[in-house]
C-alpha cells in the first residue's frame, strides 16, 4: 500500500493515464475541467481527474499530475459551504506516512515554497461544474468501497460525509450536523430495509392490541 500522494505522469498518447490492468484496475469515471488544490495552496489550473478502481488520478494540461490511492483516502465529503472553501468541491483526507509517526503542522508541507507531497494531508477537487458534486460524490464512494481499510476496527474510520458541511469540522465524526456518515464498505439497503419492516410490524401489533381492547369495552358495556 502507497501512503500519501505522488506524482504521476504515465500517461498514454490519447491522454488517459495507463492503468495497472494485470492488478485488475478499471477507469470509473472522468471529470474534465477540474481543479486541483493540496492542502492550502491555490488550485492548480483545470485539468482532468480519473477516478480508477484503485486510484485517485489528476492530470494537469502539460501531461503531469498527481495520484493518491483510494485505500489511503480516509475520508471524503462533498463541500458546499463557501465559509469552509470558496468554491464547491469534493474535500478529501488523506492518509501519509509521516501522519502515521508524528503529528505535523501544515506548513510543514512546503519546504522553500516547494511542495512536499509525503506530508500533504488535504486534497479539495472542484469540478467546474458544481452540478456535477453529487455524481462525483458516488463515483468517489463507490471506488472507495472497492477499497477498505484492512486494518479499519469496526466502523471507526475511513467514512465519507455528504452534505453542506464545513471542511474543519470533517475531522470529528461526532458533529451532528453530519448527514449520511458511513464506514467505508458498511453501507447496507438491507439492514434499513429490516429496520423498516420491523417498525412496520410493530405497528400493525399496536393497532391489533387497539382494536381488541376497544372490543373488549364495547363488550363489558
Amino acid at each position: 500500500m502507497v501512503l500519501g500522494l505522488y506524482l504521476f505522469a504515465d500517461i498514454a498518447a490519447d491522454g488517459a493515464p495507463r492503468l495497472d490492468a494485470a492488478a485488475g484496475e478499471e477507469l470509473v469515471r472522468v471529470q474534465r475541467a477540474s481543479a486541483l488544490a493540496l492542502g492550502s495552496r491555490a488550485p492548480e489550473p483545470p485539468g482532468t481527474l480519473f477516478l480508477t478502481t484503485r486510484r485517485v488520478i489528476w492530470v494537469g494540461e502539460g501531461g503531469m499530475g498527481y495520484a493518491v490511492d483510494f485505500i489511503a483516502v480516509s475520508l471524503h465529503a462533498v463541500s458546499r459551504d463557501p465559509e469552509a472553501y470558496p468554491s464547491p468541491c469534493i474535500y478529501t483526507q488523506i492518509e501519509t506516512e509521516a501522519g502515521s509517526d508524528e503529528e505535523f503542522d501544515e506548513s510543514d508541507s512546503e519546504v522553500n515554497g516547494e511542495i512536499e507531497l509525503s506530508k500533504v494531508n488535504e486534497m479539495r477537487i472542484i469540478p467546474s461544474d458544481p452540478g456535477q458534486l453529487d455524481r462525483l460524490f458516488e463515483a468517489f464512494s463507490h471506488c472507495a468501497e472497492l477499497n477498505p481499510d484492512p486494518n479499519a476496527a469496526g466502523d471507526e474510520e475511513n467514512g465519507w460525509v455528504h452534505g453542506d458541511e464545513g471542511d474543519e469540522d470533517m475531522t470529528d465524526g461526532s458533529d451532528a450536523e453530519f448527514s449520511d456518515v458511513n464506514p467505508i464498505g458498511q453501507t447496507d439497503d438491507h439492514n434499513i430495509t429490516h429496520v423498516v419492516v420491523e417498525l412496520q410490524i410493530d405497528d400493525q401489533r399496536f393497532q391489533d392490541a387497539e382494536e381488541a381492547d376497544e372490543e373488549s369495552h364495547r363488550n363489558g358495556h
